[in-house]
């Protein structure tokens, strides 16, 4: 297949090679994401119906700024950078946790105020587990495939950031970062026994962690029959329930949902998909999926020119950023249709929330970069040799 790249000077520097698939992808998602917030935000204040969507804006024109800059950085500074860029992580994840420091609200503490800005540390620090993951993994590849030892000390660097972000509390960030850093580990190469039995391991300890707190064993429960309890525990999975069910094939018309009216709670945030799915129906949906599926082969394929060339580190990370991606959409789209307990998990460039989409326009920078710098990512087949004259 074909695939469009675009060539871009930047300054001085080379031209950088763009992926077009992976380009068209992002910008129509961000485009549909700043059409469904305004929609979905608007009841929510009478005199100022486009509030959030400004901010959201302002959310978009920071992450590109920082993602044209992230286009600059080098695979090898990343590389360089990444036990510093850890390091950072769990400084910011401890001062979250400072009374004066951290900014709470609804109970988590998740924000570090910066001015009129709250900046979710957990988004941060999972574009920096992913890069020391990465760097982890390329640094002992051989010692991975033969060292029970290798595996066990990224675990315990994985646990340390698990607990403190359970501290906050945030268990859905911590079970999506922990399962991509899994899914780096299988596809870098580990024997699958070990990888088994490292699965049963970590699947043992959520377990716990679920059973040890009545306010995560009930979260688990209530999403199985929430008409149980409609008005109470079960009420804003109801309410989504209802606001899909009511987009059918071809949804009910832009603009045009009832729930966002003060029916779902968080509809321009966590549960955005819901009132899209209302609005634009199933047409919508699939649309909104095939994007999705995109950006994720798109990294998939980047990640596999990275192998082919040698690059471990750029592979590693592609496919951590590619895995990210998915999962965290994965679980946002089946909490809102009642598949999964409900987690405080945006959807990536549609949900509202400026930490969420500035960091993600930078992990798609550095997806972007990777594409760039492995020089035979789109390989133009060698010219056949001339034929020889009768």
């Amino acid at each position: 297949m074909l695939t469009p790249v675009w060539r871009v000077q930047i300054g001085s520097a080379e031209p950088l090679r763009w992926d077009g698939w992976l380009l068209g992808a992002t910008f129509l998602l961000l485009a549909l994401g700043l059409l469904m917030v305004a929609s979905a935000s608007a009841p929510l204040s009478d005199t100022q119906p486009f509030y959030f969507l400004l901010r959201q804006i302002l959310a978009l024109c920071v992450g590109l700024i920082g993602a044209a800059c992230l286009l600059r950085v080098s695979l090898q500074t990343w590389l360089q950078a990444s036990p510093w860029l850890l390091l950072l992580g769990l400084v910011l994840l401890v001062l979250v946790l400072v009374p004066g420091i951290g900014h709470e609200v609804n109970g988590s503490a998740r924000w570090i105020r910066v001015g009129p800005i709250n900046v979710q540390v957990a988004e941060l620090v999972k574009l920096f587990a992913l890069v020391y993951v990465a760097a982890y993994l390329q640094r002992y590849s051989t010692e991975l495939y033969t060292s029970m030892m290798t595996m066990l000390r990224l675990m315990f660097v994985l646990g340390i950031i698990s607990i403190l972000l359970l501290l906050q509390p945030d268990f859905g960030t911590a079970a999506v970062l922990v399962a991509t850093a899994l899914g780096m580990v299988f596809l870098a190469g580990i024997k699958i026994g070990r990888f088994i039995l490292l699965q049963g391991v970590i699947f043992a300890g959520m377990l716990a962690l679920v059973y040890s707190s009545e306010y995560r064993l009930r979260r688990m429960t209530n999403f199985m029959n929430p008409w149980e309890d409609p008005f109470g525990d079960g009420f804003q999975l109801t309410q989504a329930l209802i606001a899909i069910g009511r987009g059918g094939p071809w949804g009910v018309g832009l603009g045009e949902s009832i729930q966002k009216h003060h029916y779902l709670p968080e509809a321009h945030t966590d549960f955005l998909f819901a009132i899209l799915a209302e609005e634009l129906g199933l047409i919508g949906v699939l649309f909104v999926l095939c994007l999705y599926a995109v950006i994720v082969w798109r990294a998939f394929v980047i990640a596999d020119r990275a192998t082919q060339v040698g690059h471990r580190f750029a592979a590693n990370l592609a496919h951590g950023l590619g895995l990210l991606l998915a999962l965290q959409t994965l679980v946002n789209i089946g909490v809102n249709m009642g598949l999964l307990p409900t987690k405080g998990l945006t959807l990536p460039l549609l949900s509202y929330g400026g930490s969420s989409l500035v960091v993600t326009c930078l992990m798609l920078a550095v997806l972007l970069r990777i594409g760039s710098e492995i020089g035979e990512l789109y390989p133009t087949p060698p010219p056949s040799p001339p034929r020889p004259t009768p």
